[in-house]
């Protein structure tokens, strides 16, 4: 059973709709439930000349949980420099929506997986450097959305 947390998200998602110009762009899917998620990141720099997440919308193609998770993630991503953004994890969507199905957990992932995949294509784009945690953050969502297209 969901939570009155993801009725609430499902039923008046934050963020939600497509962004012009946005600064990058981060889609993932899971072929098996047929959920796809996109998110727009709008990406500036602070006074402190760090790099932070000024705006940030979605479009979910999805169950409930798809939907709720990915509004879940532009709420703890908007307004967040870039090195705190990509601490977000599946366990802090999961308890902001005051738990969710273990059936429905992928979908928390996937939210996640599409912020790690928008942020991971600005430092590409931008020559940022990037660690290696985050490299192999990237190299698991690629290969698992490889495996899901064959």
């Amino acid at each position: 059973m969901y939570s009155q947390k993801v009725f609430e998200h499902f039923r008046n998602p934050h963020n939600f709709g497509s962004m012009d110009n946005p600064t990058v762009v981060g889609q993932v899917g899971n072929l098996a439930c047929g959920d796809v998620m996109k998110l727009y990141l709008k990406i500036e720099k602070n006074k402190q000349g760090e790099y932070y997440i000024q705006n940030i919308k979605f479009e979910t193609l999805g169950c409930a949980a798809a939907i709720a998770t990915s509004s879940v993630v532009t709420d703890l991503a908007k307004g967040k420099i870039l090195t705190d953004a990509m601490e977000i994890k599946n366990e802090d969507v999961v308890k902001a929506l005051d738990d969710l199905p273990a059936v429905k957990i992928h979908c928390s992932l996937l939210a996640v997986d599409a912020l790690t995949e928008a942020i991971y294509s600005f430092y590409q784009k931008n020559n940022q450097p990037i660690s290696a945690e985050f490299e192999q953050k990237h190299n698991r969502i690629i290969t698992c959305q490889t495996r899901l297209k064959h």
